[in-house]
């Protein structure tokens, strides 16, 4: 475990010293990580928003208060069983997508960081995170809920950005709240028989 905690730490000092695209120029912090190093559940988002460029943590905001809530109402939390990152590690500013070259720039410490902990499990949250990971797949609303292999033999599961559940209240057989539910307890499912 200590080997883990200073292999990611020469990843985010890398990061920290990063000038491989013009986000540099304009972030307030990086946001490299959040939550507890392991090898059983890693959580994989898109970009910082405001709050998360402030903080330098992701999932800081109200998207990240509704998911501590999803989390915990399966009895997870990120301060013992989910490590948290994103697809890149500078706020685009406007809180726009990230561009094709700036995933790029930042891909080599996103793929260290799931090579360092080889998770049994990677949920993908959101449309950037799928476009990053699961390149092939599209529709986040096609894919959600399903079970794709990953690196290493990780199960990867694309969920719901809870931005996008902030904005649909609706928790109707159906909804994307609902559906959510249905997913993180799945999650959990398979997070249970891993050793």
């Amino acid at each position: 475990m200590i080997i883990m905690f200073e292999e990611l730490e020469d990843i985010r000092q890398r990061c920290l010293k990063c000038e491989k695209c013009s986000l540099c120029k304009t972030r307030t912090n990086i946001v490299f990580s959040d939550g507890i190093p392991n090898n059983k559940l890693v959580l994989v988002g898109e970009a910082p928003g405001y709050w998360e460029d402030q903080k330098g943590k992701p999932f800081v905001g109200k998207a990240g208060q509704l998911l501590d809530k999803i989390f915990a109402c399966v009895g997870l939390s990120r301060e013992k069983d989910v490590y948290i990152c994103n697809t890149i590690k500078c706020r685009p500013p406007e809180n726009r997508n990230p561009l094709p070259e700036e995933k790029e720039a930042c891909r080599e410490y996103l793929d260290a960081q799931l090579e360092i902990l080889k998770p049994k499990i990677i949920l993908i949250c959101g449309s950037v995170a799928l476009n990053s990971l699961l390149p092939n797949e599209s529709g986040i609303t096609r894919v959600r809920g399903k079970w794709f292999e990953g690196k290493n033999g990780a199960k990867m599961m694309p969920i719901f950005h809870p931005s996008y559940l902030l904005r649909n209240d609706s928790r109707e057989k159906g909804s994307p709240k609902w559906l959510m539910w249905q997913d993180i307890k799945e999650v959990k499912r398979v997070y249970d028989e891993l050793k």
